[in-house]
């Protein structure tokens, strides 16, 4: 298991390019007739590299694409990531319906999961935990990623690929995610951190904090890359 990899950039804009250029890579090292797989994040970093990543060209038809979480909420909710993804991405690419795999939100959380579950058990190989190319994360300020938070149980769930989470301080209060073995089972983890107020934390994330969900990432087939602006990575330095 290699360390994480940090890589800085100047800003908001070149941020979102090379996120844009990382997801791009996915698809064109694709073998022809093979499927390569992207798990999705919300959020507005993420959201500035799916508009970058909407006018570029590669060979979509061998993406398959994911979402690391999901808020519970109908898919035309502005709170869903999938319905942002699909205005700043999806809907822009010549994609077929079986290779968007949403969450599905307007459905109780606990079946969501369970579809979720088993939707990405049948469409990505690997056991005992299915083997994505590229997961892409934000990062919150307390150090939660997905929608798995510090202290959840949800921290320790070893069985299964997608569970419910109740967080009753937020405006979305049930949410669907991904769990740490499927996070950590990816060929590649790629973290995207804009704020240069969230330093401190990344600093403590990118240590290995093990209380921070951020902290425990791991990528143990491939690598972390946190994906930072110089203002941030300032900030983290001042955090030493």
């Amino acid at each position: 298991m290699s360390g994480p990899e940090v890589v800085v950039v100047p800003d908001l804009p070149a941020l979102a390019d090379q996120a844009a250029h990382r997801m791009e890579r996915v698809a064109l090292d694709a073998p022809p007739g093979a499927r390569a797989s992207i798990a999705l994040a919300g959020g507005s970093t993420p959201r500035a590299a799916y508009q970058q990543l909407a006018g570029r060209c590669p060979p979509w038809g061998r993406i398959d694409f994911f979402f690391g979480d999901e808020r519970c909420v109908p898919p035309d909710d502005p709170a869903s990531n999938y319905g942002m993804a699909d205005e700043a991405l999806l809907s822009r690419l010549p994609l077929r319906p079986d290779q968007v795999h949403r969450v599905r939100g307007e459905l109780p959380p606990e079946e969501a999961a369970r579809l979720a579950e088993e939707d990405l058990r049948a469409s990505v190989p690997g056991r005992p935990w299915p083997v994505l190319d590229l997961v892409v994360l934000g990062m919150g300020a307390d150090g939660h990623t997905a929608s798995l938070f510090p202290g959840a149980p949800e921290l320790d769930e070893m069985r299964r690929l997608m569970v419910p989470v109740h967080r009753p301080e937020l405006p979305q209060p049930w949410r669907v995610s991904m769990t740490l073995p499927v996070l950590n089972a990816a060929r590649a983890v790629l973290v995207l951190v804009g704020a240069p107020e969230k330093g401190p934390m990344v600093r403590r994330a990118i240590e290995g904090d093990p209380t921070l969900p951020a902290g425990r990432l791991r990528a143990d087939a491939g690598r972390v890359t946190w994906l930072l602006t110089e203002e941030t990575a300032a900030a983290l330095d001042r955090a030493g």
